[in-house]
């Protein structure tokens, strides 16, 4: 939002505050403010009407009046953010004795003081809008804008011959095939829709108008329409009716009656229609109820780049970018010409050696992206074929400070997805350029830094700032704008990249809105007189950095000057091995996120307790926390907390922050004060407990109730669950991604229930049943695990039985200790006993160390599994390993990549 609006929905609720506040405002001055906040609503609202258009198709004096408001209410949000520190900061340090005595009379003395001077800021303030309310009239300020007429550059995709295009081929032939169906021909008394999403650039509506006209000759009557932003339904259905070749009156027509019209014409018609560009999931209801099913069938594409859309369609075919070879093609040939045609099926090689190596350096920035490597080549191919001019526009790749039309175009494609996107994601994406390119982006640390810098507004939602920043988040993923980064063990997204042409676009614009300032080694000499956020990137020591910093108004890095930087909201000092925090931290009223993870630092400063608006604590494991810490009662985030014998306050402290929904808890033994904690903290997400040493404790937990909306439990390593919890059920947890617990028994009811979760990813559990005696073998059953990708089992007993349509898409499997007294299963063509890895479709990794008093059968053990493992059509990864103990009863064998320790009589003993 605040790319488009500036402070002002952060200062109209700061007004409010300070009108119903406790400051004892000078009489009177309780109606500047309400004149304000009226003002500044109205502006608001003109703001978020002209962001609706393209920068470049705004009249300047319109962009200069936007500019003007969003700089005003920066600098009437610091006028009441000091206003607001000066009065409470006296309260904030406690004193005793005399020196108590003077602070309070100071505090007298002052107050009088910090009053007239807000009322004197606040006066200043009216005049100023008052002022740029003038000129808006002075120079007839539209607020309505005409959008000129322009070239939308997509347009040419329809137009490119296939014999100019590289790669167009296996795509559109990969494409036909999801359409066809027996002997080769279109589907008959049957209906296909295919959906082609990806990011912008990638070639959809190439691919599109490729396929249309390899098979559109197999149809009755064929259509290719493209559909804008804000598309007007009723000329669209017209269009439709036009392609398909059937004529209207088109001045008696609605657009009932044209939904009418398609349905009846193309009621007995084998059709083809393309829907290019769809944008929007109600756009494509409307457009799809104008095309019937019908009994001859049908063929329907539509283009997006939204999976949304995608998902609603049907039948998604994701685009993929241009292999290595394909990119270079494209690459040369535009800059080359067909000097450099590869024969045979050889790599396409740069005609001109010296150029190889930058050529490969500027394709890896295109990432295989069709339009960001025609790009490029219409830049090169101006440039003499020198090689400190390609590394000159190689340089430029995400700078957002190439000048030049073809880039210009390039960004103008990008753009569409940006403008097309509601303000608060339009925000959100532009902070992205604070980071460097390729630089991969914690999600959870970029979220903080969202609700931090206010982006993220709650409404009348009754989602958490940090649910709702998760939910831009994915969107943005939803809107091809990010490259999600997803954990292999869980398949769930923990961070993302951003492609180098959408960095380019949103520097760009950046650049032009004072967003964020980038000082490097490209623009050290183009530093804006104001600087509201500074990301310093591979920046040497210069004047230039002290000048930058010395601008500083709205930072989100800072590493030194506390004391005075009033409206900081993100600290982030990890990995700047500090090893103390000062006590001026105390100033930072306005903080919301603090990062101090991987430091030197023992403990944190007494003054931290006064950071109430503090959302977000990360800390490392050996970081102490002051006593008080239970005052930060806005805390949602808390990792990593370390209790041990001397912090015994800290437990029941933790209780009071209800608002916690990741918690990360380090223990050197159990304390049953915990149990009593963990029952208030009823909003909790995600809860990890490790333990320091010692043994785990049995049933501790057995009487807590995880809150229902629950994600993530990992508490392995501290306790044993006596047996599973009454909690664990699949009609309350709906929630619960990934479990890593000790269940001292479990039987095969229980593995059902824990198989019924239905959003598991992934599932760590230890057992002791072979302790206990429990032998019966365990299955699972068709529709269970159906999201499992990741399992861990120890402490199992032989076997573990697999059925088809179990586990559909666990890719890592791993039975960890898993103790063999006979070898048995299902019965194999070959005469051996299988456990089922053939029914786990999806399976890409085994690994297992298998234990039994008996050599012979943990060998017969060990080659089922090898076997099994070898037959899988997907061959996952697996090495197999022997080894016999010192203790010769015990046998072991371990399968799987597996690395063991490098000490003792195991190590001595171990045989490859």
């Amino acid at each position: 939002m605040e790319v488009v609006t500036g402070a002002l929905p952060r200062v109209i609720t700061k007004l409010v505050d300070l009108a119903a506040g406790e400051y004892n405002l000078q009489k009177g001055l309780k109606g500047e403010i309400k004149f304000l906040k009226e003002e500044l609503e109205s502006m608001k609202a003109a703001l978020e009407d002209i962001s609706k258009t393209p920068a470049d198709q705004l009249p300047n004096q319109d962009k200069i009046w936007g500019r003007n408001v969003r700089e005003l209410s920066y600098d009437i949000e610091d006028s009441i953010d000091k206003f607001m520190v000066a009065w409470k900061s006296k309260s904030l340090t406690k004193q005793d004795g005399l020196r108590n005595v003077i602070g309070r009379s100071l505090d007298l003395m002052m107050q009088p003081k910090i009053r007239h001077k807000i009322a004197t800021e606040i006066r200043e303030m009216k005049s100023r809008i008052m002022e740029v309310d003038e000129r808006r009239r002075r120079y007839e300020v539209s607020l309505s804008v005409d959008k000129p007429i322009t070239v939308d550059p997509r347009l040419f995709a329809q137009f490119t011959e296939v014999k100019e295009l590289v790669g167009i081929h296996e795509a559109r032939d990969e494409l036909i095939d999801k359409i066809m169906i027996e002997n080769n021909e279109v589907p008959m008394n049957q209906g296909k829709i295919v959906s082609i999403v990806g990011f912008g650039g990638l070639g959809k509506t190439t691919l599109a108008n490729a396929v249309y006209k390899q098979i559109r000759g197999r149809f009755d009557c064929c259509a290719f329409v493209s559909v804008s932003q804000t598309p007007d339904l009723k000329k669209l259905y017209k269009a439709l009716l036009y392609d398909l070749g059937k004529s209207i009156n088109e001045q008696t027509l609605d657009e009932m009656r044209l939904i009418k019209l398609l349905r009846e014409f193309l009621d007995d018609k084998r059709y083809f229609v393309v829907i290019d560009d769809v944008w929007d999931t109600s756009v494509w209801k409307m457009i799809r109820c104008a095309l019937p099913d019908n009994d001859v069938g049908y063929t329907i594409i539509a283009t997006t780049r939204n999976s949304h859309v995608a998902e609603q369609a049907g039948g998604a075919y994701k685009m993929k970018p241009l292999s290595s070879n394909n990119s270079r093609k494209l690459l040369y040939r535009r800059i080359f010409g067909n000097e450099n045609k590869g024969i045979n099926g050889e790599e396409e090689k740069c005609p001109n050696e010296e150029l190889a190596e930058v050529s490969d350096k500027i394709l890896k920035k295109c990432a295989g992206v069709p339009l960001a490597i025609i790009t490029m080549a219409s830049m090169l191919a101006c440039k003499s074929r020198n090689i400190m001019d390609w590394y000159e526009v190689y340089n430029s790749i995400g700078t957002g400070l190439e000048n030049n039309q073809d880039v210009e175009n390039m960004r103008k494609i990008l753009s569409f997805s940006y403008y097309e996107m509601p303000s608060h994601l339009r925000t959100c994406l532009l902070y992205l350029s604070m980071f460097p390119e390729d630089f991969e982006i914690n999600k959870r640390q970029l979220i903080a830094m969202w609700v931090a810098e206010g982006f993220i507004q709650c409404g009348k939602t009754r989602k958490s700032l940090f649910e709702l920043g998760e939910s831009y988040f994915n969107e943005l993923i939803n809107r091809s704008m990010i490259k999600p980064i997803h954990d292999t063990s869980n398949d769930t997204i923990y961070s993302c990249r951003i492609h180098d042409m959408v960095l380019d676009l949103i520097r760009s614009l950046s650049i032009e809105e004072n967003f964020v300032t980038i000082l490097n080694n490209m623009n050290e000499a183009s530093l804006p007189n104001t600087i509201r956020r500074l990301s310093l990137q591979n920046g040497k020591d210069s004047h230039i950095m002290a000048q930058a910093t010395s601008s500083l108004q709205h930072a989100s890095y800072v590493f030194y000057g506390l004391g005075n930087l009033y409206h900081l909201r993100y600290l982030g000092l990890s990995k700047t091995r500090i090893s103390q925090l000062p006590e001026e931290v105390r100033n930072l009223q306005f903080l919301q996120a603090l990062d101090v993870r991987d430091n030197n630092i023992s403990s944190l400063p007494s003054s931290v307790v006064q950071l109430r608006n503090l959302m977000s604590l990360c800390i490392g494991e050996t970081t102490r926390v002051p006593n008080g810490i239970g005052n930060l009662t806005c805390l949602e985030q808390l990792s990593c907390l370390e209790i041990d014998g001397s912090t015994p306050n800290i437990i029941e402290e933790l209780g009071q922050l209800t608002e916690l929904r990741l918690l990360r808890i380090e223990l050197n033994e159990w304390n049953d004060k915990l149990l009593e904690c963990l029952g208030k903290l009823q909003k909790i997400q995600e809860l990890y407990i490790n333990l320091h040493g010692g043994e785990r404790s049995m049933g501790v937990l057995d009487a807590w109730v995880a809150p229902r909306h629950l994600r993530v439990l990992d508490t392995k390593y501290i306790c044993w669950f006596s047996t599973i919890p009454a909690w664990v059920n699949p009609s309350l947890l709906l929630d619960v991604t990934s479990l890593s617990i000790a269940m001292r028994e479990l039987h095969q009811a229980d593995l059902e229930i824990l198989g019924m979760l239905p959003a598991l990813r992934s599932l760590s559990l230890e057992v002791d049943n072979n302790n206990l005696n429990i032998l019966k073998e365990f299955v699972v059953s068709a529709g269970l695990f159906p999201c499992l990708v990741f399992l861990y089992l120890q402490g199992f007993v032989w076997p573990m039985v697999f059925e088809q349509g179990a586990m559909a898409r666990l890719r890592e499997l791993t039975l960890w200790l898993f103790y063999v007294r006979e070898v048995r299963g299902s019965a194999c063509s070959d005469g051996g006993v299988s456990i089922g890895l053939d029914n786990l479709p999806s399976l890409q990794g085994v690994h297992a160390r298998l234990v039994s008093k008996n050599r012979e059968v943990a060998e017969q053990a060990k080659a089922a599994l090898r076997n099994e493992a070898e037959m899988h059509p997907n061959h996952p990864r697996c090495s197999l390993t022997n080894y016999e103990p010192a203790e010769k009863f015990l046998w072991l064998a371990t399968f799987g990549e597996i690395k063991l320790p490098a000490h003792g009589a195991l190590a001595n003993n171990l045989d490859q």
